[in-house]
Formats: C-alpha cells, sequence, structure tokens
C-alpha cells in the first residue's frame, strides 16, 4: 500500500501558476498511490494568489475517477453571489471507504497573531491487511500556543480511537461500522523534529515513520526548499506517523525533493 502526503498549497507551484491537474499528474507520476492525504485545498478563494476560486477538491476527484475523495473544511465563510469559500484537507481513496469524521481542532484567542480554524479529516479504510484509520491535518503555523492545544486535541481523539464501542446490530445511523486502533497521522504539523511538540505525538503513543526506517538520520526537508526569503532554511514540518502495531509494515519512506508543484515537498510511504 503506498500513501503520498502532501501540502499541496492550494495547487500552487513554485512558478506561482495554481493548477490541479498538474497535482493530479504528480500523484501519479510519484507513486500512484492507494492513499493521498492532500492540505492546503481551497474552493471559491479567488482572493488566494493566482487562484480563480476553482473547486480545488472537485478538479482533483475528477483528475483521479479511481479515487474516492473526502474532504473535510476547516474555514468555511460566506463567498460571492451565495456561494461558500472552503479551505482545508483531503483524502483521496482507492481503497475502499468506511466511516469518515471530520475533526474540529482547538482555535483560542489569538489577539496578536493571523490564525485560522483547523481541521483533522479521519477515514477508515480497508487495506490489504486489514482496516486502517487514516488522518491528515494541518496545524497552525504562526502560533505555538495554538499547535500545542492542537496536538493535544489530537491526543483526546487517539483515546477514542482505541476506545471500546458497543456493536449490537442497531439500525440506521447507529448500525456499528468497521473500527480500528491502527491508524495513520500524516500532514503539514509546522513544527520540525526538534520541537518538543513532535516528542508529544511519539508520547501519544505513536512512531515517527521516518525515524523508524532511517534511525539517527536527520529528516530530509519538506518545506522551502525551492521557495524562501533571504532570512529563511529549509526545514522539515510535514510528518507520517502510525501506531506501533503498523510498524513493522513501514517498508520505506521517501522526501520528493525535486517537486516544484508545491512549496512543499510530497512524503511518500509504501506499508508491505
Amino acid at each position: 500500500m503506498r500513501l503520498v502526503s502532501w501540502n499541496v498549497q492550494w495547487c500552487r507551484g513554485v512558478d506561482g501558476r495554481v493548477d490541479p491537474a498538474r497535482i493530479a499528474a504528480e500523484l501519479r507520476r510519484i507513486a500512484d498511490p492507494e492513499l493521498a492525504c492532500l492540505q492546503e485545498l481551497a474552493c471559491g478563494f479567488t482572493d488566494l494568489p493566482a487562484s480563480r476560486g476553482e473547486d480545488q477538491p472537485e478538479a482533483l476527484a475528477r483528475e483521479l475517477p479511481q479515487c474516492e475523495p473526502v474532504f473535510g473544511w476547516g474555514v468555511d465563510v460566506p463567498g460571492a453571489g451565495g456561494a461558500r469559500k472552503r479551505f482545508g484537507n483531503m483524502i483521496l481513496s482507492r481503497l475502499p471507504v468506511g466511516r469518515v469524521l471530520r475533526h474540529s481542532l482547538p482555535w483560542p484567542a489569538s489577539a496578536d497573531e493571523p490564525s485560522m480554524p483547523r481541521v483533522a479529516v479521519e477515514a477508515i479504510v480497508r487495506a490489504p491487511f486489514g482496516h486502517v484509520r487514516v488522518v491528515t491535518t494541518h496545524l497552525e503555523y504562526y502560533s505555538a500556543e495554538h499547535r500545542a492545544a492542537q496536538v493535544a486535541r489530537l491526543a483526546q481523539l487517539d483515546l477514542e480511537w482505541r476506545a471500546e464501542r458497543e456493536q449490537a446490530e442497531d439500525e440506521g445511523p447507529f448500525r456499528p461500522q468497521p473500527a480500528t486502533a491502527s491508524t495513520i497521522l500524516c500532514g503539514d504539523f509546522n513544527l520540525p523534529p526538534a520541537d518538543p511538540l513532535h516528542r508529544r505525538i511519539l508520547d501519544i503513543g505513536f512512531v515517527d515513520a521516518w525515524e523508524a526506517l532511517h534511525p539517527g538520520v536527520p529528516h530530509p526537508a519538506t518545506f522551502r526548499v525551492h521557495q524562501r526569503d533571504a532570512d529563511e532554511s529549509p526545514y522539515c514540518c510535514d510528518f507520517v506517523f502510525v501506531t506501533p502495531d503498523l510498524a513493522p509494515r513501514l517498508a520505506s519512506i521517501r522526501i520528493d525533493g525535486e517537486n516544484q508543484a508545491s512549496d512543499h515537498q510530497p512524503l511518500v510511504l509504501e506499508f508491505k
């Protein structure tokens, strides 16, 4: 099973061009993955640089018709002519998709720093080796306080994911669905590997896939590789974490360091 996690910067490349079809083509070229976990998808935002307000989740779903799309927006505000402007994360799955949940993350007061509502999108998929929970998220960029609160919420969600639930044969929305504690948590966490919050995610009970496969080797940069200001340096802020039961299934992880279809580099993970 192949998974790509990628912050696609509203499908805007280093060349300044917004092109969802290019993102789809890059996904096929990079790995043709069974699962694509994408952050920073937009719909209706004509005020984002180079965007025409295109419905990017719909465009990606059209370009990749073999995938089932799951979209969750953190930002959902009025647009022109009664339309909505939305910004969030997306999972594209060629595997069968079960229950889907969309989790709002904490958005504390922030009088001195810009911020936006954030979300984690969850889908249970049927992988070749059993059911797996796939979660993609994008934590706050500007505020460490926000990131800390959002990681704390992920810890709470992990407790919910591990909880036992009634399995009686109820009807309608109470009908039980396949569930699992096996979890892949990925996305743009907007923090470097040395940040204490990275350690906090490990303490929740997750394994950093890069560290599991490349112990002692620093994480390659995933951000500011091809596009940065003079005072900025490339660093890693994009991760894939897995629960310990999935760690033995990790086969490989790599960063597509040459890609310039976004300001972040895609992470490509393979399970055996």
